[in-house]
Protein backbone atom coordinates (compact mmCIF):
# COMPACT_ATOMS: atom_id res chain seq x y z
CA UNK A 1 0.00 0.00 0.00
CA UNK A 2 1.35 3.72 -0.95
CA UNK A 3 1.07 6.56 0.81
CA UNK A 4 -1.51 7.90 -1.78
CA UNK A 5 -3.74 5.00 -1.27
CA UNK A 6 -3.78 5.44 2.42
CA UNK A 7 -4.86 9.80 1.85
CA UNK A 8 -7.09 8.29 -0.11
CA UNK A 9 -8.14 5.59 2.13
CA UNK A 10 -8.69 8.80 5.08
CA UNK A 11 -10.07 11.47 2.48
CA UNK A 12 -13.05 9.49 1.45
CA UNK A 13 -13.86 8.07 5.23
CA UNK A 14 -13.11 11.89 6.04
CA UNK A 15 -14.47 14.21 3.73
CA UNK A 16 -14.86 17.49 5.39
CA UNK A 17 -11.50 17.65 5.90
CA UNK A 18 -9.08 18.69 2.42
CA UNK A 19 -6.69 16.08 0.86
CA UNK A 20 -4.10 18.82 1.81
CA UNK A 21 -4.75 18.56 5.39
CA UNK A 22 -4.90 15.20 5.48
CA UNK A 23 -1.49 14.57 4.05
CA UNK A 24 -0.14 17.14 6.65
CA UNK A 25 -1.84 15.29 9.98
CA UNK A 26 -0.10 11.81 7.70
CA UNK A 27 3.39 13.47 7.86
CA UNK A 28 2.95 14.62 11.10
CA UNK A 29 2.10 11.35 12.19
CA UNK A 30 5.09 10.21 10.42
CA UNK A 31 7.21 12.68 11.89
CA UNK A 32 6.18 12.24 15.43
CA UNK A 33 7.61 8.03 15.32
CA UNK A 34 10.70 9.30 13.37
CA UNK A 35 11.30 12.06 16.36
CA UNK A 36 9.96 9.00 19.39
CA UNK A 37 12.48 6.54 18.04
CA UNK A 38 15.23 8.67 17.68
CA UNK A 39 14.83 9.57 21.78
CA UNK A 40 14.79 5.83 22.27
CA UNK A 41 11.03 6.32 23.47
CA UNK A 42 9.21 3.05 22.05
CA UNK A 43 5.80 3.88 19.80
CA UNK A 44 2.96 1.63 21.13
CA UNK A 45 0.02 1.30 19.08
CA UNK A 46 -3.02 -0.60 21.08
CA UNK A 47 -4.75 -3.79 19.08
CA UNK A 48 -1.78 -2.54 16.31
CA UNK A 49 1.88 -3.21 17.69
CA UNK A 50 5.00 -1.71 18.95
CA UNK A 51 7.69 -0.22 17.32
CA UNK A 52 11.06 0.24 19.01
CA UNK A 53 14.90 0.55 18.03
CA UNK A 54 17.33 -2.07 18.60
CA UNK A 55 21.53 -1.67 18.18
CA UNK A 56 22.86 -3.76 15.63
CA UNK A 57 26.09 -4.23 16.52
CA UNK A 58 29.64 -3.28 14.73
CA UNK A 59 31.09 -6.23 12.75
CA UNK A 60 32.66 -7.28 9.67
CA UNK A 61 30.55 -8.43 6.78
CA UNK A 62 32.09 -9.91 4.16
CA UNK A 63 31.58 -9.29 0.05
CA UNK A 64 30.75 -12.19 -1.51
CA UNK A 65 31.28 -10.99 -5.24
CA UNK A 66 35.27 -9.96 -4.09
CA UNK A 67 35.07 -11.91 -0.91
CA UNK A 68 36.69 -8.79 0.29
CA UNK A 69 36.12 -8.08 4.24
CA UNK A 70 34.59 -5.00 5.27
CA UNK A 71 33.76 -3.40 8.43
CA UNK A 72 30.38 -2.45 9.01
CA UNK A 73 29.45 0.06 11.96
CA UNK A 74 27.28 -0.01 14.84
CA UNK A 75 23.59 1.44 13.49
CA UNK A 76 20.09 0.96 14.46
CA UNK A 77 17.37 -1.14 13.15
CA UNK A 78 13.04 -1.03 14.16
CA UNK A 79 12.00 -3.43 15.65
CA UNK A 80 8.65 -4.28 15.33
CA UNK A 81 6.37 -6.78 18.04
CA UNK A 82 2.58 -7.59 16.35
CA UNK A 83 -0.85 -6.76 18.46
CA UNK A 84 -2.17 -9.47 19.68
CA UNK A 85 -5.38 -7.91 18.42
CA UNK A 86 -3.61 -7.22 14.75
CA UNK A 87 -2.17 -10.84 15.11
CA UNK A 88 -5.78 -12.63 15.76
CA UNK A 89 -7.43 -10.64 12.79
CA UNK A 90 -4.92 -11.58 9.97
CA UNK A 91 -4.92 -15.06 11.00
CA UNK A 92 -8.84 -14.87 11.58
CA UNK A 93 -8.94 -16.29 8.21
CA UNK A 94 -6.61 -19.23 8.51
CA UNK A 95 -8.70 -20.73 11.40
CA UNK A 96 -12.05 -20.21 9.15
CA UNK A 97 -10.73 -22.49 5.96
Amino acid sequence: MLKSDITTALNKKHSSLSDNDIELIFNLFIKKIISSLKNNQNIEIRGFGTLSKKINRAKYVRNPKTNQKLYKPENYKIHFKIGKIFHQKINQNLSNE
